[in-house]
Formats: C-alpha cells, sequence, structure tokens
C-alpha cells in the first residue's frame, strides 16, 4: 500500500522525533552517572556505608517541617535570588609557575588553588545548567570567566560529593581531553567517573580520614554534612570536605555541608589552615542540617584554626552562580562580611574569574554592592 508523499513525509518525522526522544533518554541516562549497582562494590566498606547508603556521623534531615511553606516560597521568590543586572567577571590570570598560596574563583565551588608550586581544581562545573538536561533546571546566573581549554595544567581535581552543581559530566569529559590529573574523590564517585570513561588510573577514591599524595601534596578526604544523588536513591556515594597540605602551606575546601561540631576535630588534627574555601549560600530554614548559613561558616572558620577566628584568610564559595534557595542574592556574602567583622576573620570575596594572592592581599572591592 503506497503512502504517499505526505504520508511518508509524516512517517520520516515521526521517527525522526522517536529518534530525538532516545538521544534524549540516552544523554539524560549518561548524565546521570553510574546505577546504584555499579556503585555499591566502591563503596562497601567503609564505616559510613550501611544498608546501600551513606550516613553522616550527626543524624540529618534533608528537609524540615516549618511554619512556613516551601511552595509558597517558591511561588513567591519571584527574582530574590538573581542580582540586579550583569555580574562582573575578572580575566583569569595564570602565572607561569604556580604561587605558594593563592586561588581563582571561577564562581560556585569551582576553584583553582596554588599551593606550594602545585595547582588543585575544586568541584568543576563549566555546564549552563547544573541538571542531566540540558534544557531545564538551574541555569547560570553568569558565564563561566574562562573556557576549560584555557586553564592551566592542573595537578590534582578535587570533588566533594556528586551533587549536579559539584560533579559534571560534560566537565569531567572536558578535563579527561585537555588535562592528564587525577580526579581525587569520595567513595562511590568513581562508579560516574569510570561510565564516562575516566580510566582507572586517574581516579583516586577515598574514605574520610583517608590520605593520597599528588607531588609535594597531600590530600585528605574529611567528614561533613551533606547528602548525595543524582537520581530518586539518595546517599549512594560519599560526601566530603577536602584537606589540601603542601611542605609550607595548608588549605581546606569545604564543598558543600551544613555546620557541625566535628570540623573542630579536623581543625585540632590538620589545622591551622592559610586558607578556608567555605560554603556560604544555599541555605534555608527547610534544610538547616546540609547547608551552613554564613554565621555558622564565620564559626567553622574559627573551629578549623583551633579556636582562632583571626588565622587564614576565609574565601567564601557555593554562592552568586546559580540560584538555589529563597535568600536575597548579594545575602550571603554581607551576612558573612558582619559576622567576620564581629570576631576579627579575614575575608577575600572574589569577582567571578578573580585570582587572591592569599600572601600578598590587595584592598578588596565590594564588587556586588551595586548588584545586591
Amino acid at each position: 500500500m503506497r503512502l504517499g508523499i505526505k504520508g511518508a513525509i509524516a512517517a520520516a518525522a515521526g521517527l525522526a522525533g522517536v529518534a530525538a526522544l532516545v538521544r534524549v533518554g540516552t544523554d539524560l541516562s549518561s548524565a546521570m552517572g553510574a546505577s546504584t549497582t555499579a556503585i555499591v562494590p566502591h563503596a562497601k566498606g567503609s564505616a559510613r556505608y550501611r544498608g546501600k547508603r551513606f550516613h553522616n556521623t550527626e543524624p540529618s534531615s534533608q528537609f524540615v517541617n516549618t511554619r512556613s511553606s516551601i511552595v509558597t516560597s517558591l511561588l513567591t521568590r519571584g527574582r530574590l535570588g538573581r542580582p540586579r543586572s550583569p555580574i562582573p567577571l575578572a580575566t583569569p590570570l595564570a602565572p607561569a609557575q604556580p604561587a605558594e598560596l593563592a586561588v581563582t574563583w571561577y564562581g560556585h565551588s569551582s576553584a583553582l588553588i596554588e599551593i606550594d608550586g602545585h595547582r588543585v581544581l575544586t568541584d568543576p562545573v563549566w555546564s549552563h545548567r547544573v541538571s542531566p538536561s540540558r534544557l531545564v533546571g538551574p541555569a547560570r546566573l553568569h558565564p563561566t570567566p574562562v573556557g576549560i581549554e584555557a586553564l592551566p595544567q592542573i595537578d590534582a581535581v578535587v570533588v566533594s560529593h556528586d551533587h549536579y552543581d559539584h560533579l559534571d559530566k560534560a566537565t569531567v569529559m572536558a578535563l579527561v581531553r585537555t588535562q592528564r590529573a587525577p580526579f581525587v574523590v569520595p567513595k562511590g564517585i568513581g562508579a560516574h567517573l569510570r561510565h564516562w570513561g575516566v580510566p582507572d588510573d586517574r581516579i583516586i577514591e577515598l574514605d574520610w580520614d583517608e590520605q593520597a599524595t599528588v607531588g609535594a601534596l597531600t590530600l585528605t578526604c574529611t567528614e561533613a554534612r551533606h547528602f548525595s544523588g543524582r537520581g530518586l536513591v539518595r546517599n549512594p556515594t560519599l560526601w566530603s570536605s577536602w584537606v589540601i597540605a603542601g611542605p609550607q602551606r595548608t588549605v581546606f575546601f569545604g564543598g558543600d555541608t551544613g555546620y557541625t561540631p566535628r570540623f573542630a576535630e579536623i581543625g585540632r588534627r590538620h589545622g591551622p589552615f592559610d586558607l578556608t574555601l567555605l560554603p556560604v549560600g544555599a541555605y534555608d530554614e527547610h534544610w538547616p542540617d546540609i547547608h551552613m548559613n554564613p554565621e555558622e561558616a564565620v564559626r567553622m572558620h574559627a573551629d578549623l584554626n583551633l579556636g582562632e577566628p583571626g588565622s587564614g584568610v576565609l574565601v567564601p564559595v557555593h554562592w552568586a552562580t546559580f540560584n538555589l534557595a529563597f535568600h536575597p542574592w548579594a545575602e550571603p556574602v554581607t551576612r558573612l562580611l558582619a559576622a567576620a567583622g564581629e570576631v576579627d576573620t579575614k575575608v577575600s570575596v572574589p569577582m567571578p574569574g578573580q585570582r587572591i594572592d592569599v600572601l600578598r592581599p590587595a584592598s578588596q572591592r565590594q564588587w556586588w554592592l551595586r548588584l545586591a
């Protein structure tokens, strides 16, 4: 039976549509990472892994019922979490030789740490959206300050956990092509990397309190209070903070975490720190256990520095780039600086792309004020 020209065109269009849907489904599945079954062999054996799930040391709720409704917050927030005008970008500087202690912030939790002649990249995310889909999900509030191909040679990539705003498939694959550095990750995340084709010899997978040596650096996987999961299953992989220690300098990267007094123990074992990169944004009364507020970040900095709030320099991360909560865009830094001023904590707030030489600090430009 002949379809005719119109019928043939319709059939071809239908097949093309089906093929497009299949491709979308395949892309979504790949971006979500490894299955729970594939993760288990790399996760079991940890003291924090029970019942095919990782657990915080302190009981932690991912969501807390409060008098206010999260639905109401979603419907009424409008542009609350967005800046009034475009976010300025600094031109990233990459000296031929990494410094004794410097940091370049690219936005959110992505930063390039220079320490004792090495470079460590944290939670690299270069995609437009933090989602398995390129069409929906939180989108960037500012462009990436530099193309990933333009990054200098890196000695290590550290990842705090597997949420989309901290572990991004497209960025990982670009780093595999353009860099030679190993990926140093918490337990279970190696399964995602292998699923995306990262070679085994570039994956170092650690439990809390385990260490790896990269060049002259010691990278220690340390505790955090958070959760994980890229789909419906919660906590299949571990989450962490990181101690990055060189012969002379020591840096703490907080990743994504709620406050816990256990950071004081990390300070006693590994501190004090010359530099802390601590999350200050995306907090809310509905999830107080898993995201710190700015005042808690100041307290955490003091805990990590043996009770001395004036020791070291605090650089805030996990703010400004994605709208993930219900607070005003600049509120995290405004509250942070107010709390830090009360206890003489030194804070440096780079704009996206800006490099801070921690040992030779320049005057602080309050670039965020006109955007608030």
